[in-house]
């Protein structure tokens, strides 16, 4: 007479849907432990900047803190200049 209806999706498409959303999740896992591993890179290289940076900052202060003739002398030794006999040594090894 009358047949029994099911549920939205036969019986035989649980197993595929299921298989389906697993392979979905597995893959949105795998990008977004690609773009951690790349947001934590960056975050190192910003670190090493921030650091090479705050070191920068405390000389220009202490140099600052020392008065005018500091400041001049250190723009002097960056143009090349170097005080009567005294010995410059510069590192030509590249690092």
């Amino acid at each position: 007479m009358y047949k029994k209806r099911r549920g939205p999706l036969p019986v035989r498409l649980l197993p595929l849907a299921f298989t389906v959303l697993c392979g979905y999740l597995f893959m949105t896992l795998i990008n977004c432990q690609v773009a951690i591993s790349s947001k934590q890179q960056e975050l190192a290289s910003v670190q090493t900047q921030l650091t090479a940076q705050l070191t920068e900052n405390a000389e220009l202060s202490s140099t600052l803190d020392q008065g005018d003739d500091a400041i001049i002398e250190r723009y002097a030794r960056e143009q090349g200049y170097a005080k009567p006999n005294e010995r410059v040594f510069v590192d030509i090894s590249g690092k």
